[in-house]
């Protein structure tokens, strides 16, 4: 038992999957973050076109 207690706690085989994974969901949040504020970015310019075009129609 003693043997395997050791064994385990010095046992660093799944560390680099779980280094990945972490860099995964600090990745996969920097996409939404981004896609979020690109989806913002041109809700707005549209927004601005449309207000723009209304004005300027022609009669």
């Amino acid at each position: 038992m003693k043997t395997f207690i050791k064994t385990f706690l010095y046992d660093q085989t799944g560390a680099a999957a779980a280094e990945y994974a972490l860099i995964l969901g600090v990745i996969g949040t920097a996409i939404v973050v981004g896609a979020g504020a690109l989806g913002s970015g041109i809700s707005d310019a549209l927004t601005a076109a449309g207000t723009f075009i209304t004005a300027h129609e022609v009669q």
